[in-house]
């Protein structure tokens, strides 16, 4: 594993309580960052920390809201301080509000783009500061894959993320000169709590699997879900020396379900 380059360095992790996020600061420590775990929920993140501690990984935990500029500012400097250089940056946190665009609220939209797209530019740009004099970094942006597609009654999730996607392409491009790599990763369905919420029973799986007529969605042509390990592993290689040519590329990992467009 160390010649993926990741052994000995600080990843700052978002939404590293739940999920995907989750699951990529497991994989970081794994592979042998030391994990800068963030996430709202403390409680949560301290459960996922201590496990990671438990099993011989290096993590500590930082409670923020992301959308909380000041803090954000805050909590970049502790890390920085108390752990060491931050090396790899992953945004994660991400909120899911669904409904017909009529009926859409005010709050429903803003949140979904605080969180997901604000927060991520404010985050960015404060570890950016930090990396370009030394020269070196990898950001990864967990986007999705309904950034190109449209979905019915998500278009707030949408269109944020279609936002955070190009913002990020354009990060990279501005962070080049430094030797900074800013990729994004865009999960399809993914078998998390916030996929299950959107399920109405026990069957939800198989109905997203073989897809909607109704809703003018396809199913998913390997059969199967994503587990949330699935998305881990694609960031774990965009945020490593394999990936050491590639910037501004958004790796998809859907099991086919937007036919690679």
């Amino acid at each position: 594993m160390n010649h993926l380059g990741i052994k000995g360095k600080v990843a700052l992790v978002t939404g590293a309580a739940q999920g995907i996020g989750e699951a990529i600061a497991r994989a970081m420590a794994q592979y042998g960052a030391h994990v800068a775990a963030v996430d709202s929920n403390a409680e949560r993140l301290d459960a996922v920390v201590n496990d990671i501690l438990a099993e011989g990984g290096r993590a500590a935990a930082f409670r923020l809201d992301v959308r909380d500029g000041s803090s954000v500012e805050e909590i970049v400097e502790r890390i920085e301080k108390e752990i060491g250089p931050i090396e790899i940056l992953v945004h994660a946190a991400g909120i899911l509000r669904t409904g017909p665009i009529a009926s859409l609220s005010d709050e429903d939209w803003s949140s979904t783009f605080e969180v997901n797209c604000t927060g991520v530019f404010r985050l960015s740009r404060s570890v950016m500061n930090h990396m370009m004099p030394r020269m070196k970094g990898s950001i990864v942006t967990v986007g999705s894959n309904a950034a190109g597609v449209p979905r019915m009654q998500m278009s707030a999730y949408a269109a944020s993320k279609a936002a955070v996607t190009m913002f990020t392409k354009c990060m990279g491009l501005e962070l080049a000169r430094y030797r900074i790599r800013c990729n994004i990763v865009s999960p399809g369905s993914t078998d998390t709590e916030m996929q299950r919420s959107l399920w109405k029973d026990e069957q939800g799986a198989e109905a997203i699997i073989a897809g909607h007529t109704d809703s003018y969605r396809l199913g998913i042509p390997l059969g199967k879900l994503a587990a949330a390990s699935d998305i881990a592993e694609a960031v774990i290689f965009l945020a490593s020396d394999l990936a050491s040519h590639i910037t501004m590329h958004d790796l998809c990992v859907d099991g086919g379900a937007t036919l690679g467009i």
